[in-house]
């Protein structure tokens, strides 16, 4: 879903709040959720876990139709990397994930060689975190 964040969905993001450390995470899923509030944790419906989200500005606007924000969910699900290394992800990448280290306020993130399950990263190799190759 990254490729159909488009940068003005996102220029009134300020910031991010992470609920875990994306450092040592290859890949986060991320999607564009309609919630009641610019800044406040956002429930989570789907499985898995939340992994942080994106707080708004002050000049964001809601939608005239819902009343709501659009704003980026950061997550993960049971099946990927992080909690099953072997698995289905273990080379490759959903479609809406990216890395987490790519992403700021106002930008989508992309998706890297580590991401995609490829060589690790000297951050990872530092940390001693082995990956399927």
């Amino acid at each position: 879903m990254s490729a159909l964040i488009a940068e003005d969905e996102i220029v009134h993001e300020v910031d991010f709040v992470w609920l875990e450390d994306i450092s040592k995470l290859d890949y986060v899923r991320q999607s564009l959720d309609r919630l009641p509030t610019r800044r406040s944790r956002p429930a989570y419906h789907r499985d898995g876990r939340m992994v942080g989200y994106a707080l708004l500005g002050p000049e964001a606007k809601p939608s005239r139709s819902s009343g709501t924000f659009r704003r980026r969910v950061f997550w993960l699900l049971p099946h990927d990397r992080d909690t099953d290394p072997e698995g289905l992800y273990a080379t490759g990448a959903p479609a809406e994930a990216v890395d987490p280290r790519t992403l700021a306020p106002g930008a989508k993130g992309r998706k890297t060689q580590r991401s995609w399950g490829g060589p690790p990263s000297s951050a990872v190799t530092e940390l001693d975190i082995t990956l399927p190759l």
